[in-house]
């Protein structure tokens, strides 16, 4: 039997709408209230993520805008997240949206969590034995799903992930049909760490770049016969991780100013440089200035010399003087003018 397009038009339309986002959380079988925009960065609607180079692939739209509170755990807690559709504890999301759901965890940070921070610390795909997927299981839990917070995990505040990857398109990347391709929900909780491990997560995963088209685990066609399904992403963390020692903690923030070099203070001292701060001006650092010397003997004026060295080569007086040399040399030839004229 053949289903008319009008048919199949209506059921492509009933599941792009049946999608799905977070409610809240549970700790240890203790729900911990509405999380929405109150400690889940909380998305406009429940539309997925397909392109796998949008930044809003790791935190969903409003990844980047912090939220107020945190739910608080210890290491080795059960915590369950609760997905809906529409309003809480309904039809969660379409049957037809199979596929895995995998919780990763990061250092806390306020950014949009594009970056490499992420570390993988739960997964569940596909159940060869019953033929069923994690999204089946969801569905038949009323929205929740449980996992473990890994007892070594270090104190302190993180950015817990978890996606639902829906696979009822992905037969085709998206980047070959937008059209199509798979779908993610990706949601992110701020969550207060207590207990006393020390792992911290390490394995620096990046979603923009470790999941690809090349992946079968984002390129898989449930409509095709198979036997298994391989979770993308890395493996599930071990726990041991590096120590806090080892590790430098993801700042709360990055957009801090940017550090300008400045001369270094001293506590009391004014940031206005003082006019002793500056190098004297006689001292001459660079290697193309003049050197300071005298000017060289050979050019200056002999009555330098005189002044500066008492040379015996002290220059003859010139013009008209009265010397003795000069004065007996007049009378003598005065002398003869007369004799010479007597004699005439």
């Amino acid at each position: 039997m053949y289903l008319s397009a009008a048919t199949l038009a209506l059921a492509f339309a009933s599941g792009a709408s049946a999608h799905a986002h977070m409610y809240g959380v549970w700790v240890n079988g203790v729900d911990q209230g509405d999380g929405r925009n109150a400690y889940i960065r909380s998305p406009p609607n429940n539309s997925p993520v397909k392109d796998l180079a949008s930044p809003d692939l790791a935190c969903n739209v409003n990844g980047g805008k912090a939220v107020g509170s945190f739910v608080k755990a210890a290491a080795g807690d059960k915590l369950t997240f609760e997905w809906y559709h529409d309003s809480r504890s309904d039809d969660i999301i379409a049957e037809s949206h199979h596929g895995p759901i995998i919780t990763y965890i990061a250092q806390y940070t306020e950014t949009n969590g594009a970056s490499s921070i992420w570390t993988k610390i739960a997964e569940d795909g596909y159940d060869a034995s019953t033929k069923k997927w994690a999204v089946d299981k969801l569905i038949t839990n009323k929205g929740k799903q449980d996992f473990v917070l890994p007892a070594t995990l270090a104190a302190g505040r993180y950015i817990i992930r978890q996606e639902i990857i829906a696979h009822h398109e992905s037969d085709t990347a998206f980047n070959a049909n937008p059209a199509r391709g798979a779908q993610f929900y990706p949601s992110c909780v701020q969550f207060e760490v207590t207990g006393a491990g020390s792992a911290v997560p390490d394995q620096d995963f990046n979603f923009n770049t470790g999941y690809t088209y090349a992946d079968p685990g984002i390129v898989f066609n449930i409509y095709a016969p198979f036997t298994s399904y391989s979770i993308p992403g890395p493996a599930v963390w071990s726990g041991a991780g590096s120590s806090p020692a080892t590790k430098t903690p993801t700042p709360a923030t990055t957009t801090s100013a940017p550090v300008i070099a400045g001369p270094t203070l001293i506590p009391g001292e004014s940031e206005t440089p003082t006019a002793t701060s500056a190098p004297p001006a006689a001292v001459t650092t660079s290697a193309s200035a003049a050197p300071v010397v005298t000017t060289p003997a050979t050019t200056a004026a002999p009555t330098t010399l005189v002044t500066v060295t008492g040379s015996a080569t002290k220059p003859r007086p010139t013009g008209k003087g009265k010397g003795k040399c000069g004065g007996g040399r007049r009378r003598r030839r005065a002398a003869r003018a007369a004799a010479a004229k007597k004699h005439l």
